[in-house]
């Protein structure tokens, strides 16, 4: 552990009346695969950094950041929690926090379930910098390898944490080769753990070359001692290593070793951290958050390695009245206000939270704040600073810093919030669409009144949840990423909002394609003695690559439709493609070009061509052979190789396809891709063929073609002829 100026009046000067700088602030995320240990890992950082003063644990349902009654019955977490903390590296061998410490860490401590990746999302989106935690048996998994590619997505820093090195079969090294090949990590130790299972001890600071034991049961004293003597040799190849690493990629320290002269521990640190803040270095530790050891190594290597708010590029965005304009929000108290909402949460005591991150300037309570997407204004009346479930309230915020506003309207998740006199648009975070749907039916009519309010606060707060009324059934439709989500959200509406209500079966949110190339036009004429309705279009489709969406653009040239009418064409065809063309699902990957048309100079109108967009999809339809798709999932079982056999025979009958199998230790690790209608009720199933020994994690991979005879039985449900279009 090293020395950090504890001197109030060396402290960098910043704005006014700010209790931390911007050098001295960290804003990180706790990311990684279910049961990886993330919010243990925070619950000790809580404990060593002075913020709680008796340790939770999952198990017991007692943690600072699990504190939905939701989270604490099942032992996950479902919602992003954010807190504060703060800590002061010493080298004195006695690890303790006191009110003058000299570093804030605002901590978000993130879901690990699939269903709820879009909290990791948004988390993401506004965090400097992240610790990704794997099992020290696991390694690897299959949300973590999700989670790294949100993180590189937003270009976040990391620093890993090989955790559970307690566990029967944990391997520090295994895990760190697993980085490198499965995430394509440049990923290097900077902290060894000292034995392993049963016999974990400590950990060795590779850097200072030193040791660090614990000797008390809860891990406030750490002594700092020579390394043993049979690590030794490994410790000194890992520095070696390191340095190597580093050099490759830092001037400094390639200087150093050119010169063949010893690089110092504080000008190695330097470097490390300048990789890692450029991505270009993932810095490792191991230990167990469960037995204490190796967390006080982890808190300061968040110190010494995470980007401050400085250090990472500043905040872009575009201009509202002009989306060619770029605008840069410097990190500074002294600039033009800018933040985003990142996440939109309905207290049962204060009401409407919105959690945002400011980039740059600072908010004080009574400013008014614009939103450039609605254009409205808003007078902040309530700043908070939020403690997991905890509000504490505070006058003013500055740039860097994540915070709460309380009662704000028109604002929804990825709202920018800025200056009026000069407005930014700040990139929001990016969500994926739901694949599964259950009805909703209300018990009463003061039960439809509550359903219809607890759906709206749900809906703002979580972007992944929709909502519809089928207008053939009149059925409310609820849709969400997967089984666990509806269940919470069910769960939520009839303890939060007392809400009585039936609700169907799942439902596979299916869609629909094309797959040949074809022509069709929509022709709308209506002649009611006065003036009438004429609208005429010509369209072309043609299959998209999956995934691609569906693009729409206009070939119209010489005025065959006026350039007014183009719009509502667009409209016509985008509202037919969401009704579907075979069993009412949305039409995906599709390319439509707008060719030819007509108009009359007294009865064309804005309707007749979209209702002319609408009946060239019908048309169109008939030739280019629509097809069903449904989600498949990506589906990893760990299970003991005994059960192997009978686990991949049952996916095999789930209509899956085995993509590989690795043996770990006893377990073996079965990769297959298995279509989500075939997933239901699978966790009981996997416990059953397994005694209660298997485990299974399942996360969205792409969209396939329904076998014909499910896509007849599913129209026929729909009540349609197998076989015929909508």
């Amino acid at each position: 552990m090293n020395d950090i100026e504890t001197d109030p009046a060396s402290r960098p000067v910043n704005a006014a009346d700010r209790e931390y700088t911007l050098e001295r602030t960290r804003n990180i995320g706790i990311a990684a695969h279910i049961d990886a240990g993330k919010t243990t890992t925070t619950e000790r950082v809580l404990f060593y950094t002075g913020v709680t003063h008796r340790m939770g644990d999952v198990d017991d349902g007692n943690t600072v950041t699990d504190w939905m009654d939701q989270e604490r019955e099942r032992g996950i977490t479902i919602t992003s929690a954010a807190t504060t903390c703060y800590w002061s590296q010493q080298n004195d061998g006695t690890v303790k926090s006191a009110p003058s410490v000299e570093h804030r860490i605002n901590i978000i401590d993130t879901p690990g379930h699939v269903d709820f990746t879009a909290e990791v999302e948004r988390s993401l989106r506004v965090l400097d910098g992240a610790v990704a935690v794997f099992c020290g048996v696991g390694g690897v998994q299959p949300q973590s390898e999700t989670v790294w590619r949100q993180a590189n997505k937003y270009r976040v820093p990391r620093i890993a944490f090989v955790n559970k090195m307690d566990r029967t079969g944990a391997d520090f090294h295994a895990v760190v080769r697993e980085m490198r090949e499965k995430l394509g990590a440049n990923a290097m130790p900077v902290a060894l753990p000292i034995g392993a299972e049963d016999d974990l001890r400590g950990a060795i600071d590779i850097v200072n070359q030193v040791a660090l034991f614990q000797d008390d049961e809860e891990g406030l004293k750490i002594n700092i001692g020579e390394i043993p003597e049979e690590l030794r040799e490994a410790s000194q190849l890992a520095l070696e290593e390191l340095v190597e690493a580093v050099a490759n990629d830092d001037d400094e320290v390639a200087h150093l070793v050119l010169e063949d002269q010893p690089v110092p521990p504080a000008v190695l640190k330097a470097a490390i951290r300048r990789l890692t803040c450029a991505n270009k270095l993932v810095p490792v530790l191991g230990g167990s958050a469960f037995v204490k050891r190796g967390v006080q190594l982890l808190i300061d290597a968040v110190i010494d390695y995470l980007p401050s708010p400085l250090d990472v590029p500043a905040a872009e965005g575009v201009d509202p009245r002009d989306e060619e304009a770029a605008h840069t929000l410097p990190t500074s108290d002294h600039g033009t206000f800018g933040a985003l909402a990142f996440k939109i949460w309905t207290d049962p005591f204060t009401g409407k939270l919105i959690f945002f991150r400011v980039y740059s300037g600072m908010l004080k309570k009574g400013d008014t704040v614009f939103n450039p997407r609605t254009g409205k204004r808003s007078r902040v009346s309530r700043l908070m600073r939020i403690q997991a479930d905890k509000r504490v309230d505070v006058d003013v915020v500055h740039a860097g810093d994540i915070a709460a506003l309380v009662g704000l309207k028109h604002l929804t998740t990825g709202d920018t919030l800025c200056d009026e006199k000069h407005p930014v648009l700040l990139e929001p975070p990016t969500f994926p669409e739901p694949v599964i749907a259950m009805a909703v039916e209300p018990k009463t009519q003061a039960d439809r009144d509550k359903l219809g309010e607890g759906l709206q606060a749900l809906a703002a707060e979580d972007p992944t949840f929709r909502m519809h009324t089928d207008e053939e059934t009149g059925q409310l439709i609820i849709a969400g990423m997967g089984e666990l989500h509806l269940e919470i959200i069910r769960d939520r509406l009839f303890r939060e909002f007392q809400v009585q209500a039936n609700c169907g079966a799942p439902q596979i949110a299916y869609r629909e394609t094309l797959t040949q190339a074809a022509e069709g036009e929509g022709r709308f004429v209506k002649q009611t003695g006065g003036r009438g309705q004429y609208g005429h279009a010509v369209i072309e489709v043609e299959p998209a690559e999956r995934g691609a969406g569906v693009e729409i653009e206009s070939k119209i040239v010489g005025g065959v439709i006026p350039k007014e009418y183009i719009p509502a064409v667009t409209k016509g065809i985008e509202e037919a493609l969401a009704g579907g063309v075979m069993a009412g699902h949305e039409v995906i990957d599709v390319k439509v070009r707008i060719v030819d048309g007509s108009f009359h100079e007294v009865d064309s109108s804005e309707l007749a061509f979209k209702m002319a967009g609408i009946l060239s999809i019908r048309e169109v339809a008939k030739k280019a052979a629509p097809q069903m798709l449904e989600p498949v999932m990506k589906v990893e079982v760990t299970t003991p190789e005994e059960f192997q056999g009978d686990i991949i025979g049952d996916l095999n009958r789930r209509r899956g396809r085995i993509g590989g199998l690795e043996v770990k230790g006893k377990d073996a690790l079965i990769h297959s891709e298995v279509p989500l209608a075939e997933m239901f009720g699978y966790s009981t199933a996997v416990r059953s063929l397994s005694s209660g020994r298997a485990s299974y994690s399942m996360e969205p991979l792409t969209f396939e073609p329904v076998p014909d005879n499910i896509a007849d039985r599913i129209m026929e449900q729909a009540g349609l002829t197998p076989g015929r279009k909508r």
